[in-house]
């Protein structure tokens, strides 16, 4: 079998097509000896393999029997993870690391604190040098490796368990492999920076769950028509296809997120499912309606998202809500019901500066600013800044972090050659210099595919129903749909949940 770096279009491909149809054969691992998404506390590992199979997992120091693998994004630098892969490498005590797009191939040994390059082709000369990667890091190499430094297997051996350590479930490329819980043998050699906590046993291994960080991020602007809902739900698909689980929620009475996620199924009122259990009864209720029973499954994209829909009902018990004594923090409680069920809440907000777009950013603990860096949307900047002001004190008072903005999104943009290479830097460029504000590196433009994507309609019965899907399903290969995995990745990036 040959690899063909033009086949991988995504990381998920990369990580499918070339490290584990490709590269995990060719080197000699076998289902039982290589596992993925494996978690030491905040350190998450695409892929570790191991030269022997061992039970349980033990990762020792200066082991020459394990390798860790990073799958990227065929348009990501792998320079820009490199921090990273040390990391990785130095804190687990880990000798190898291989790091991919696709299009590169690198492997890095590490050598006392820090990693050296031992190898690197690019993905179409893999078939031409795969001997070179197996002599370095080939499960039967390795193994050889282990008997010439096998004066490790003297040392005692303290075997330790993790504060905060997780085996994430094998997805269905390794159907077979067990999950196991892993170890770290002679403890003493970890720096003491390293992010995993350990705990010392004698002769007893005790796995903690890894309690889920479920990050919760607004998304909002308080200029309209900025691209707000486009950003939402093709993010939120995005995120899907990362292997994400990602709930959205609907805070504005427009309801263009309940529609784009195509929840609405009905012509009329008369027909209106959403009326009697909508965000509206989640913020309405102190006891009752929470986020598990009002949240609705939408298959707008796949993997499917879970979507809190809301309802024109909700601009009319506003100023009810607003006098509510537990009206801003509802949201918090609700929640934090279901932080084990999701990893990324995605909130749209309403363009403007009321009580549904403030209870938004009181729970949020990541903001995400959508502009088309015209006048009128980069002048309402200001009011934005003052409005996270007023939230971040709400917060304090409530023990709650600040919020912490990722950056403000070039969105809606003009696809004009001449507007791109002469008028968008310079716009980009005003942002943090006029307003203090980070500008993120993803960059959204108007595109075709973006609006035929959402005019998608079934026919039911004599009726036209609106089916929108994301644009990464409608076309998968668009840049539109580029677009958005690139936004994806900064994203996880950026909330460290990469």
């Amino acid at each position: 079998m040959n690899f063909n770096p033009n086949n991988c279009r995504n990381e998920s491909e990369v990580e499918t097509k070339l490290i584990v149809s490709y590269l995990l054969p060719k080197l000699g691992y076998t289902p039982e000896t290589w596992h993925q998404e494996i978690a030491f506390g905040n350190i998450r590992l695409d892929f570790l393999s191991f030269a022997t199979q061992v039970i349980p997992l033990v990762v020792g120091a200066d082991s020459p029997m394990s390798v860790v693998m990073e799958a990227k994004h065929p348009k990501q630098n792998l320079d820009r993870h490199l921090r990273k892969l040390n990391r990785y490498l130095t804190s687990l005590s880990i000798r190898y690391g291989l790091i991919t797009n696709g299009k590169e191939i690198r492997i890095y040994q590490r050598v006392a604190g820090d990693i050296q390059l031992v190898f690197k082709c690019a993905g179409q000369d893999v078939d031409t040098r795969i001997d070179e990667i197996i002599s370095l890091i080939g499960r039967n190499n390795l193994k050889s490796k282990i008997s010439d430094n096998r004066e490790l297997k003297d040392r005692k051996n303290t075997l330790v368990s993790f504060d905060l350590i997780s085996a994430a479930p094998l997805e269905q490329n390794n159907p077979t492999a067990e999950s196991e819980p892993s170890l770290i043998s002679e403890p003493e050699q970890i720096p003491e920076n390293n992010p995993v906590n350990l705990q010392i046993k004698s002769d007893l291994i005790v796995e903690t769950p890894k309690k889920n960080t479920m990050k919760i991020i607004a998304v909002y602007h308080n200029k309209g028509g900025v691209g707000k809902t486009t950003t939402v739900v093709n993010l939120a698909a995005a995120l899907s296809k990362q292997g994400k689980r990602v709930l959205v929620i609907d805070l504005d009475s427009q309801a263009n997120t309940t529609f784009a996620t195509g929840l609405v199924k009905f012509e009329d009122e008369e027909q209106d499912d959403l009326k009697d259990c909508n965000i509206l009864h989640v913020l309405q209720s102190e006891d009752g309606y929470p986020i598990a029973e009002v949240a609705r499954q939408s298959n707008f994209c796949h993997p499917e998202i879970d979507v809190v829909p809301s309802h024109i009902d909700l601009m009319q018990y506003e100023t009810e809500l607003n006098q509510l004594d537990y009206s801003r923090m509802i949201l918090i409680q609700k929640l934090a019901e279901v932080e084990e069920k999701y990893d990324i809440v995605l909130i749209d907000t309403p363009p403007s500066l009321n009580f549904y777009a403030r209870v938004a950013l009181i729970a949020a603990n990541y903001l995400i600013i959508p502009s088309d860096l015209k006048p009128f949307a980069n002048q309402g900047l200001i009011n934005v800044k003052d409005f996270i002001k007023k939230v971040n004190g709400f917060k304090k008072q409530i023990g709650k972090k600040p919020l912490e903005v990722l950056g403000v999104l070039a969105c809606k943009i003009s696809t004009n050659s001449k507007f791109v290479q002469y008028s968008l830097p310079k716009r980009r460029e005003a942002i943090p210099k006029r307003y203090g504000l980070e500008i993120m590196d993803s960059v959204i433009y108007e595109r075709d595919d973006l609006a035929k994507c959402a005019e998608q309609i079934q026919i039911m019965g004599n009726m036209e129903i609106a089916d929108p899907i994301s644009v990464l399903d409608f076309k998968p290969d668009s840049i539109a749909s580029q677009e958005f995995e690139m936004l994806a990745i900064e994203v996880l990036e950026k909330i460290g949940k990469n």
